[in-house]
């Protein structure tokens, strides 16, 4: 009986010692962020560029409204020119301009200043023929629902890096768990015998949109450490957190950056999730 009343007071002692740690992290000047798309589609080429905040601080992000914005085609040399949108917190194109499958383009942002830069090629898509769903019953790791299958064709060898954003009911689902990136690791058939969308179970009346990229690795990279960003918990077997790696430089080497420039072909469609009838 002794030896269990210590186990139970040494137990006691350990959880009752334990508290909250604030960390005295050094502050630093605020860095610029960059998000920037490019694509062949309007209305999703964009430009938002803040700066970054303090680990702990709780003010909204402070967007840059006087920033100098523009995408150049390296081999034509033509310049997208942008400007501040306030509506939508943006830069976007002046005349709406987009860009061309199989050209490289280049981003240049001039922050105070500074002048920060990226490159990204515009690759040809992959084919989408098709979409399906099923219902499917509740099973102990799958959520009753309809699910998504994607048919199609990728016919590349390599630079097969991509990325699916899911729109339901026009709700973009941007949680941690909806970031949904798949590359060569899949095989490049996962198209032709079927890619389910496993995760993301659907409601009987729900309207759903997919939009597909191809992205250049370097933008890939950028999302696949901003996912582990995001599932890291900080504990005791986690990795210490670090921003993702950017792909956008500052032009004369000095200086931090954050954020990435991505540069895709899109393809969009759109499923009523209806068994009555089909899809038109």
């Amino acid at each position: 009986m002794k030896r269990i009343s210590l186990i139970i007071i040494t137990a006691w002692l350990a959880f009752s010692c334990q508290e909250e740690v604030i960390l005295d992290l050094q502050s630093l000047e605020p860095t610029p962020v960059i998000e920037a798309i490019w694509t062949n589609t309007p209305n999703f080429n964009q430009v938002f560029v803040s700066f970054s905040k303090d680990f702990y601080s709780d003010e909204p992000n402070e967007s840059v409204t006087n920033a100098q914005v523009f995408v150049r085609n390296i081999g034509t040399g033509r310049i997208a020119t942008f400007r501040y949108n306030e509506q939508v917190d943006r830069y976007v194109p002046t005349q709406n301009q987009i860009g061309q499958i199989g050209q490289t383009y280049e981003l240049n942002v001039i922050v105070d200043g500074k002048a920060y830069i990226s490159t990204g090629t515009l690759l040809p898509p992959p084919s989408l023929d098709s979409i399906t769903y099923e219902f499917k019953d509740q099973r102990v790791f799958r959520e009753e629902g309809y699910y998504l299958t994607l048919y199609g064709d990728i016919p590349f060898t390599q630079e097969n890096n991509y990325r699916i954003r899911i729109i339901r009911n026009d709700t973009l689902l941007n949680r941690r768990t909806d970031y949904l990136l798949f590359d060569d690791t899949f095989g490049t058939q996962i198209l032709n015998r079927g890619f389910e969308l496993g995760g993301f179970p659907f409601r009987e009346g729900d309207r759903v949109r997919l939009e597909l990229f191809r992205l250049n690795r370097d933008a890939y990279d950028y999302l696949n450490q901003l996912v582990g960003l995001l599932f890291n918990d900080g504990g005791l077997f986690s990795p210490p957190p670090q921003n993702p790696v950017s792909n956008i430089h500052p032009v004369n080497g000095e200086g931090n950056v954050l954020g990435y420039f991505m540069v895709s072909p899109y393809l969009g469609a759109t499923v009523n999730i209806n068994p009555d009838r089909s899809d038109e």
